[in-house]
């Protein structure tokens, strides 16, 4: 991840957190206490935010000391040591909460992505995110959806072109006759290097789409069968993608039709925290 867009989320957070300090830290705490924490893995899962959480303590005071102690993208078990931490007892402590809420959510992006990952081995579907973001976070909770064996969609709206329903109904008015020629005007006013991908949602919108000569065909919330009809009638002249509902227990199925990609937008918009602890000792010196 670049580090000037990490580092304005970490100051965003800690104005949002601490604008005047930690009133509470530096009543109870003497200045002089220090301060030893683990972070500590109190469910199993894939680790995402490692350096985030580091940055997060460095940000406070650049004198704390954080020894990482699994990568990015690491596998653990309940009871493992993430990560050591010492330092000034107030900056661990006014760090703790913003470096938690980050790591806490990356890994859990990280950690369901895994499981999709895994439920499609063995076929050719790539699984990706969407831009179901929460706002101000996308390149965090993008770059654990990597950690977690994912790849990306677009991520922005000015990266690529993505026609909806919505756009098709506005463009052609409710006559579909005029979707082929609308969308190859269209595509002939892009730069060769801008990916064209257009959605539908039913079989005979297939054909004109393609016409068109785009890159990608969405297919969206089609049931399996639909899939397996749509991956066929394509026959390799896009990129197929399958969209819509999108859940464990549905994934491997949808895998198996032969789509090229699969986007969840489940991902990153419903994952809750995973449970991970910062346990501090501290010292008085």
């Amino acid at each position: 991840m670049p580090s000037a867009p990490v580092r304005e989320i970490l100051e965003r957070a800690f104005a949002e957190d601490a604008p005047a300090g930690d009133i509470t830290s530096q009543l109870l705490i003497p200045a002089a206490a220090r301060a030893t924490a683990v972070l500590n893995a109190r469910v199993p899962g894939v680790f995402s935010g490692a350096t985030v959480f580091r940055d997060a303590m460095l940000l406070v005071d650049p004198e704390t000391h954080v020894e990482l102690l699994l990568a990015d993208g690491e596998k653990f078990d309940a009871g493992t040591h993430l990560a050591r931490v010492s330092g000034r007892a107030r900056s661990v402590l006014l760090a703790e909460r913003v470096a938690l809420n980050l790591v806490q959510r990356m890994s859990a992006i990280a950690t369901r992505t895994a499981e999709f990952v895994q439920l499609t081995e063995g076929t050719s579907a790539r699984i990706t995110d969407t831009r179901k973001t929460t706002p101000g976070l996308r390149i965090l909770e993008r770059f654990a959806v990597r950690c977690g064996g994912g790849a990306n969609h677009r991520y922005s709206l000015s990266d690529a072109v993505l026609a909806k329903d919505n756009h098709l109904a506005v463009m052609t008015g409710g006559d579909p006759a005029k979707l082929t020629e609308l969308l190859a005007a269209a595509k002939a006013q892009l730069g060769h290097t801008t990916h064209f991908e257009v959605e539908v949602d039913r079989m005979d919108q297939i054909e004109p789409v393609l016409a068109a000569g785009v890159d990608t065909i969405m297919l969206d919330n089609f049931t399996l069968e639909e899939l397996r009809a749509g991956v066929a009638l394509v026959a390799g002249r896009a990129r197929v993608e399958a969209s819509g509902n999108v859940n464990l227990a549905t994934v491997a199925g949808i895998a198996a039709t032969g789509v090229d990609v699969i986007s969840i937008g489940a991902l990153t918009h419903t994952v809750a925290a995973l449970d991970l602890g910062l346990d501090v000792e501290l010292t008085v010196e």
